[in-house]
């Protein structure tokens, strides 16, 4: 049956409330276009009549979807000549009503892929629910839909739309586009246009070395990061906050000493902050108003013989950029030592997983209230009684449910096909096939590909800390707009030199790594950098780029000189290039270089520049104006990464359509739905045709007015994606927690102090003899001599005189 759309939040009462505000900010009409290239489209008019017997003129169709009355009528009331397209809707439970250009080889223009088009139309409108939709011809998988660009205002008066694609997809050789009636109203266009942008701008120069244009290069920092960051946050200013807690050292928690970092790439400078709790292994995510609320957090390490696993905190606090402090939440309703971390919509937090105070896992989800500026408690959530592991990696859906990728941390995925679809509305969970090796995606990692409009998801290699295989190449793809969506099998991860303790090899085989990290660039590409072949030891050397419009890889880029492996990230500056932090291998040292990635895009020549940005307090469903310096051929938004153990599921590349006015003055059209881009504060990027950024400028989208306004608001645009699913799991009864193994984090407790993870399963190729485990130990720099904590499992104590090897 298909999935009944539930009401989100629109556009008409943010527009009313704001009106004030941004009344010579908000453009109610996009500036004519001068007159360009010809007009690709036949009929643009309605003037002609179509076949004998049809009701549409030629070249036009009836379109649209859903539960909804609607009319549509050839009208005498035109802009020009003698006839227009009149499209009304008189109830609405969901879809929309559109007059499209007909999908076939007579009527659909043919555009080039790369090239981009303006598309412009005359229209009459008494709605706001009004969207210009694109539709494409794919050469293998024919017509499908693939964005909405803009959301037109209200007029009374003949008014003109424009806005231009983004560059056309690979693959692509026509396109189809009308203005869609998504609310209760009436809505009369004329006049359409579309027309190829001029011609493309001649190829970039390189101002670096022959290799530095092809491959980028890493810098290792003068600056030592002073704490053992297991977790980083870009912030809203563009400094960056690195969480350490007890950095995985017993010591430390024993003292008491916790600690976190702001550093400043433009100053280079690192100010250590003092911390309250031990927020190691913590959740944490952008709230709408910029602070970084962290959830959770290290109550107690395991005991020495291993009886006693990791414990999690009820603690939370929320970090405040402007003061470089944290402030005490109310608490959480259990432990979660690994939690996720989810912004919602209507600027809501919800968590699930991790382990509760007694080592067990938790099966309650929790949820922080934006408005009540709290944690609910227990019974104001809803809850499906599951467990979902440790960091599962959760990514909002466009309307609003939540998708589990698979991506995890420590051990098994979740019991059936690894992915599914979380309603929490409906309370249900709905599984999704297709991802492969599901239980090999431990330390996998999984992003929202760019731009989110698109909503398919990419998820990047794996392992399983518990049988320690050798990490895999896979990479999956789905496709959330989809009725039935399901994972397919993506190209296979470059490879690239692993040194596994004897030095610096090529990769073979099958052989991938874990502990990957996965960086939106402003390019539109995904960097994917470091990682290891095996739990917490042998480190890759190997970055490359996917590219989501040609579902490939660019392999053989510079790689990061540092070993990043357990406890690393890496993650996007305002400038364009990439930070990577850390590396904590299981003989319990840390790594506290930091290295900085600067792209070939950044070895182009000169980048463009935003000159003005008229406003930085953004609203659903605007139109912000923007001047730069040269012409752009993209703008987009780009959330600030929070990052930790492979994991950010809130990264996300929000597309800007543009209304082109002149060379300099841009107009950018922002989604209306806040399931695409929760609100808060996020990097916005102009990029020229050569894929140069601009600088980011920090701009916030939601804000107190739209929020406030959320519960009388309209539905945004969603399509019915993802509304073929397969029956609902049944839910688990009410339980208090699902016990997990005190070795769930894959270390053997028996041998030496708790920060060294002497692994409960050596990889495959390490026969099961003292010798062969014992030089494998000493080849990855392991205490000498680690003390036999009770019995000895794995047979490291020849002597038997209480110590090993």
């Amino acid at each position: 049956m298909p999935r009944t759309i539930r009401r989100r939040a629109g556009r008409r009462a943010a527009l009313a409330a704001v009106g004030a505000m941004t009344a010579g900010l908000l453009l109610t009409a996009p500036q004519p276009a001068t007159a360009g290239a010809p007009n690709l489209l036949g009929n643009p008019g309605f003037e002609t009549a179509g076949a004998p017997g049809s009701d549409m003129p030629s070249c036009w169709s009836k379109s649209g979807w859903g539960d909804n009355d609607f009319t549509f009528a050839t009208v005498t009331d035109a802009h020009s000549g003698t006839k227009a397209m009149r499209v009304s809707l008189t109830r609405r439970v969901d879809g929309d009503r559109k007059a499209l250009v007909t999908e076939n080889t007579t009527c659909a223009p043919t555009v080039a892929p790369g090239r981009q088009y303006d598309l412009s139309a005359w229209y009459k409108s008494n709605t706001p629910d009004v969207a210009v939709t694109v539709f494409r011809h794919d050469t293998a998988a024919g017509w499908q839909y693939w964005t909405d660009l803009q959301n037109p205002p209200v007029s009374a008066a003949w008014s003109r739309t424009q806005v231009r694609t983004p560059a056309v997809p690979p693959n692509t050789d026509k396109i189809v586009w009308g203005l869609s009636v998504y609310g209760v109203g009436t809505l009369t266009t004329d006049d359409y246009a579309l027309e190829e942008v001029g011609a493309v701008p001649p190829q970039p120069t390189c101002t670096g070395t022959a290799e530095e244009c092809a491959k980028g290069k890493w810098e290792v920092m003068g600056t030592q990061n002073p704490v053992r960051s297991m977790h980083a946050v870009v912030l809203r200013n563009g400094k960056v906050l690195l969480i350490a807690g007890s950095g995985n050292d017993i010591s430390q928690f024993n003292a008491g000493t916790f600690t976190s970092a702001v550093y400043d790439p433009v100053a280079g400078t690192v100010k250590t902050v003092p911390t309250p709790v031990d927020m190691f292994c913590s959740g944490h995510v952008q709230l709408a108003d910029g602070r970084v609320l962290v959830m959770s957090g290290n109550k107690g390490y395991p005991s020495v013989d291993g009886r006693i696993g990791y414990q999690g905190l009820k603690d939370s606090y929320v970090f405040d950029p402007a003061t470089e402090t944290y402030t005490r939440t109310n608490d959480l309703n259990g432990g979660h030592w690994y939690p996720s971390a989810t912004i919602l919509g209507n600027g809501d937090v919800i968590s699930f997983g991790g382990l509760k105070e007694d080592s067990t896992g938790n099966v309650t989800a929790e949820r922080f209230s934006a408005a009540q500026n709290k944690w609910l408690p227990l019974n104001q959530v809803n809850q499906t009684w599951s467990y979902w592991g440790l960091y599962p990696s959760m990514i909002l859906m466009q309307d609003g449910r939540l998708f589990y990728s698979g991506s995890h941390t420590f051990g098994n995925g979740t019991a059936g096909s690894g992915a599914s679809v979380y309603d929490y509305d409906a309370n249900t969970i709905t599984d999704v096939p297709g991802l492969r090796r599901k239980d090999e995606r431990d330390e996998s990692a999984s992003v929202l590909l760019p731009p989110a409009q698109d909503q398919r998801v990419l998820t990047i290699g794996g392992g399983n800390n518990e049988t320690n295989p050798a990490a895999n190449r896979l990479t999956d793809l789905i496709d959330l707009k989809k009725p039935s969506p399901a994972y397919t099998a993506g190209p296979d991860l470059p490879q690239g030199l692993v040194d596994t303790g004897t030095g610096k090899r090529p990769q073979t085989g099958a052989e991938g790594k874990m502990y990957v990290s996965a960086v939106l660039l402003p390019d539109g590409r995904v960097l994917e950098t470091g990682g290891g072949l095996h739990d917490r030891a042998d480190p890759v050397f190997e970055a490359s780029f996917f590219d989501p419009r040609t579902d490939t890889y660019q392999p053989g880029l510079a790689t990061d000189p540092i070993p990043r492996t357990y406890h690393s990230g890496a993650f996007l500056l305002p400038d364009g290039r990439v930070m990577s932090v850390g590396d904590n291998p299981g003989n319990g040292t840390y790594n506290h270089a930091v290295s900085v990635y600067t792209p070939p895009y950044l070895f182009k020549g000169p980048r463009p520049k935003l000159t003005s940005v008229i406003d930085t307090e953004w609203v659903y469903g605007d139109t912000q104006r923007i001047t730069v310096d040269r012409p752009i051929a993209r703008a987009e938004l780009i959330r600030p990464a929070a990052v930790t153990h492979s994991s950010d599921p809130n990264q996300r590349f929000v597309d800007l359509p543009m209304t082109v006015v002149d060379g300099t003055t841009i107009d950018l059209h922002v989604t209306g739905n806040p399931n695409l881009a929760p609100p808060g504060w996020y990097m916005l990027f102009g990029v020229d045709a050569a894929g140069v950024p601009s600088v980011a400028t920090w701009v916030h989208l939601g804000g107190a007015p739209s929020l406030a306004a959320a519960g009388q608001r309209p539905a945004a645009h969603e399509h019915t994606f993802a509304n073929e699913l397969a029956a609902p799991k049944e839910n688990p009864g009410q339980r208090a927690s699902v016990p997990v193994a005190p070795a769930v984090a894959g270390c053997d407790r028996h041998y030496g102090s708790v920060n060294v993870c002497v692994p409960t399963a050596f990889p495959a190729e390490v026969a099961k003899t003292t010798p062969a485990r014992c030089a494998w130990l000493a080849a990855h720099r392991f205490p000498k001599r680690m003390k036999v904590n009770g019995s000895d499992p794995l047979r490291l104590d020849a002597d038997g005189d209480g110590y090993t090897c």
